[in-house]
């Protein structure tokens, strides 16, 4: 019987023992002398990324060896669970790098625990690999025992500023984990999103260990806020909290955006229905997964094996970025230690010591190195990919963007470092970096809506006048959306083409129940302040005091404060009127230059012409008579000396020049003088206490109380201009105003209508003209305002803008260039070089004609007396001046000597007649008749029917 029952534990021994032997031939051969290589695994296998990493390098091993079972070295994992803790993980791979001499340590699994694993793997030399540990603030290159087997967080930064870029958003709020993963990536977002003009306009910070009730009220200060974009980067057990919160607070609903970065995108899959459903519209990036058929043999594989891993790992459904990262990870360093031939390897002990914890006695692993080098040279074709590591991690390739609908992932794109987005990777020419967001599919945002979030809510005023500028009209009682025009309508949407990406807005006007502008225009801006708009776009000025609540634009007009007045008839001058064109000086001069010319022809025509002789007051007024009768060139008198005749002709270009600018002159100011202006002073008004009017609801108000001294009593709001035209025809004591104080864009346009009654005077009050407002820091100014310049810079385009809405009116000249109450007269220097022409002339031609003079006689009256003195010879020469040239009365006899008969008859009673002429200036002939000594003259003008009768002789 005991025989028995030691044969058959023989044969059962026999037995299993071929069942094992064809076990293990069914997966690989059997080899003897296998080296084992023990290996650390460093997880939190309570997290989605530890369950799935863990479930995917147990794979990976058996993967491997049942492909190369002839390797002479077979890896032994030994995992270990670090939870979420540093110190645990820590002191984890301490104790395997210790107790186990682990010749690797795979992980751990977040970047805060790597940074103190990493600095044990320097110590101990061994290599330490990570696949999750993403962190930018973990380098490779600084950690030469540090092995990171996908690509860090940075990589994907690019990717994320084209999206941001490609939607139009100019500022978001980040949301991010306080940790080494999340706060490493935040350096590299900022500098990224401030090339393109992007900021954060807040920056949301949750603990890992944050509850529940910490997260809601963090989530409701972000509400609060007015932005709607956010940006999360934070692992997928903090986050599957934060959109489970932002559900119950309504956060996932229109309006909002969502973006996903890469450390929770990866982990999609593995999370479950509950989490998927908070997440609807949100918009994702991850890492492309090129389809190949490793992945679809070991996506079959996975789901044969799907009831028992399930049971291990709870919801793993499908294929994680994070397990196949670790599974390529597994089958690298499988290759490595075979390459690097890792046989009977060993630590060099420095010390010994029974405490697990004792850094001391940690030994140094003796191929540490070898092995290090020959995991970074490998390379194979893994399941995520091209494994080939470059600076100790991979190199990031291409990015896919999907959007979260139902219970699935919607590729919407592709990002690639050469070409930007694109909507597939294949079958496509284009070489050309495109950030538009038409390169990609139309994503689902939250609230199921594919309307883009967060519009800039831009308020507008409602104007009851003046709409040229902004125009908000209802075509129907009950219709809730107005048609909104105008010229700073028209201009924003220009500028808006200007911009280098796209701007989605909406346009809210600013109203009461009864559809009327809801306050002033100040309490309008404020309302960006209060967050209700993100800006005003409309006529509103530029002013100081409301640039300490908003910030303003470039302006797009120009602009300032003026008075309109009534214009009237003023008689008050019409007296003197006619003295207005020239100055007093101007009448002077003219007059001294008057008496002068007269004088020089007077001394040069005196003593060859009869026309300049006679009485002493005759000669006199003749000087005065000649050159003034020559404004009418009305003279009877004839010159016939050549140095008069050159005198004359440019005295007479002188007043040819004078009388036709008195002409113009005097025609301006007859003019201007029926259309003076009833007020020209403010300061008449003030001190007076008349009544002023200004535009209701605006800030004109505030600078005629302030900075102009008038009483609050004194000022009258309207808001049209046919108001404005009603109270300024009616006048102070009317009920009306004397002035209206406004804007000049706005008096320009009262002006079109009304010029020929009312006029602008005064000083104007500069201002910075029409701008649009935005919230202060808001990063759109810039843009805007550099657009701006192109649209107005543009005279093409702002012209049309300009034409559409002013262009149709009759418009005024400028009348404060002729409307003034005293215009200024023609003075002296507006003719001096005139004068100064005529005055050489005159002077050269009266010394020429003295110097002749002098020099024809004054010899031969030294001769005649030569013992008289100097003085006596001048009056000599003065009396022999007032004398008659007989030379030229001869020459002027010589040419009527003898009268000839068809002029004059000789009368038989006359015995002896001899004829002399005297002058024949203007045909006039002078006759003297001798008879028996006695004498008759007559005179007969060129020209007469008959000469006069002769008396007979007796």
């Amino acid at each position: 019987m005991a025989n028995q029952k030691h044969l058959f534990s023989f044969l059962s021994f026999l037995f299993l023992a071929l069942s094992l032997s064809l076990c293990l031939w069914g997966h690989e051969p059997l080899v003897l002398a296998k080296e084992v290589i023990p290996v650390g695994v460093v997880l939190d296998l309570k997290s989605p990324v530890g369950r799935v990493a863990e479930s995917y390098m147990s794979m990976a091993r058996s993967d491997f060896y049942a492909v190369n079972h002839n390797y002479r070295t077979r890896l032994t994992l030994f995992a270990k669970d670090s939870g979420d803790d540093v110190i645990t993980a820590a002191s984890t791979a301490l104790d395997l790098m210790k107790n186990k001499e682990v010749q690797a340590i795979i992980g751990p699994q977040s970047s805060t625990q790597a940074r103190f694993v990493i600095e044990l793997g320097r110590k101990a030399q061994v290599p330490i690999i990570s696949f999750s540990a993403t962190s930018p603030s973990l380098s490779p290159s600084q950690n030469p025992f540090f092995i990171r087997t996908t690509h860090d967080d940075s990589a994907q930064v690019k990717a994320i500023v084209d999206i941001v870029k490609a939607f139009g958003w100019w500022e978001i709020v980040l949301i991010y984990e306080d940790t080494d993963y999340g706060n490493g990536l935040i350096p590299y977002m900022l500098d990224a999103l401030q090339e393109i003009d992007t900021r954060f306009s807040y920056r949301s910070v949750i603990h890992p260990s944050s509850n529940n009730t910490e997260i809601s009220e963090e989530l409701n200060k972000l509400k609060a806020n007015h932005t709607r974009i956010f940006l999360v980067h934070m692992t997928a057990s903090l986050g599957t909290k934060l959109f489970a919160l932002a559900k119950n607070e309504g956060m996932m609903s229109e309006g909002y955006a969502w973006i996903l970065t890469e450390g929770l995108s990866s982990l999609l899959d593995p999370m479950s229905s509950k989490v998927m459903d908070s997440m609807q519209g949100v918009l994702g990036i991850r890492p492309y997964l090129p389809p190949s058929k490793q992945i679809e043999d070991f996506e079959r594989k996975w789901k044969r094996n799907l009831t028992s891993i399930r049971t291990k790992s709870r919801s793993i459904t499908s294929l994680n970025l994070f397990g196949l990262w670790a599974y390529d990870t597994i089958w690298a360093l499988a290759m490595a230690v075979e390459k690097a031939s890792m046989v009977h390897s060993s630590f060099l002990r420095q010390n010994t010591s029974n405490n697990n914890f004792d850094l001391a006695a940690l030994g140094i692993f003796e191929m540490g190195t070898r092995l290090r080098d020959t995991i970074l040279s490998t390379t194979f074709q893994g399941l995520s990919g091209n494994f080939h590591l470059v600076k100790g991690q991979l190199e990031p390739s291409t990015f896919e963007l999907f959007n979260v609908i139902g219970k699935t992932e919607r590729i919407i794109g592709y990002w690639t470092r050469q070409r930007g987005f694109s909507k597939d990777l294949n079958g496509t020419s284009e070489r050309t970096y495109s950030t538009s967001k038409d390169k990609l599919k139309q994503p689902v945002w939250p609230g199921d809506t594919t309307e883009q979030p967060s519009k800039l809510r831009i308020g507008v005023p409602v104007r009851s006048g003046f709409k040229e500028f902004v125009n908000v009209e209802w075509h129907s009682p009950t219709n809730d959306k107005p048609s909104i025009s105008g010229f700073s309508i028209d201009v924003f949407h220009a500028v808006q083409e200007a911009l280098p990406f796209p701007l989605p807005h909406e346009f809210i006007p600013y109203m009461n129940k009864d559809r009327q502008i809801n306050g002033t225009y100040d309490k309008l801006l404020y309302q960006i302040k209060n967050q209700v708009y993100d800006a005003v776009v409309g006529d509103t000025t530029i002013v100081a005091n409301r640039s300490l609540y908003v910030d303003f634009t470039l302006p797009y007009t120009e602009s300032g404060v003026s008075m309109v007045v009534l214009v009237k008839d003023d008689k008050s001058k019409n007296l003197w009127i006619f003295l207005k064109p020239l100055s007093i000086n101007l009448w002077l001069t003219t007059g001294a230059a008057f008496i002068f010319t007269g004088l020089v022809i007077w001394v040069l025509e005196h003593r060859v012409n009869t026309e300049f002789r006679g009485p002493p007051n005759q000669q006199l007024g003749l000087i005065f008579w000649f050159s003034f009768s020559t404004v009418a060139f009305a003279h009877r008198e004839k010159v016939v000396n050549n140095w008069s005749r050159f005198v004359l002709i440019i005295w007479i270009f002188v007043v040819l020049i004078l009388t036709q600018s008195y002409t113009a002159s005097l025609t301006s100011i007859l003019t201007v003088q029926r259309l003076q202006p009833a007020f020209v002073d403010v300061k008449e008004i003030k001190n007076n206490g008349y009544f002023v009017g200004y535009q209701n609801h605006s800030f004109v108000e505030g600078l005629l109380i302030k900075q102009l001294d008038f009483h609050e009593s004194q000022l009258k709001p309207y808001s049209t201009p046919e108001e404005y035209h009603e109270a300024l025809s009616k006048g102070t004591h009317n009920g009306g105003v004397a002035a209206i104080f406004d804007e000049i864009p706005y008096i320009k346009i009262f002006l079109a209508k009304y010029c020929s009654r009312y006029t602008m005077v005064g000083p104007t009050y500069k201002t910075d003209g029409f701008g649009f407002a935005f919230r202060q820091g808001s990063p759109l100014v810039s843009h805007i305002s550099r657009a701006i310049l192109n649209v107005t810079q543009d005279r093409d385009k702002i012209g049309a803008i300009e034409r559409k809405y002013f262009g149709s009116q009759t418009t005024c000249e400028d009348q404060s260039a002729t409307i003034s109450s005293n215009g200024p007269s023609l003075g002296v220097d507006n003719f001096r070089g005139l004068f100064l022409i005529a005055g050489i002339a005159s002077v050269v031609s009266l010394l020429v004609y003295v110097f002749n003079f002098f020099y024809a006689h004054w010899s031969t009256l030294s001769n005649n007396n030569p013992a008289k003195s100097r003085w006596s010879k001048l009056v000599e020469m003065a009396k022999h001046f007032d004398k008659k040239d007989p030379q030229t009365f001869q020459r002027e006899e010589s040419r009527v000597h003898v009268a000839s008969p068809n002029v004059f008859e000789p009368s038989p009673c006359i015995d002896d007649m001899q004829i002399h002429s005297r002058n024949s200036i203007e045909g006039t002939y002078d006759v003297v008749i001798h008879d028996d000594n006695r004498s008759l003259s007559s005179s007969s003008r060129h020209g007469d029917a008959s000469m006069p009768d002769v008396p007979n002789s007796s």
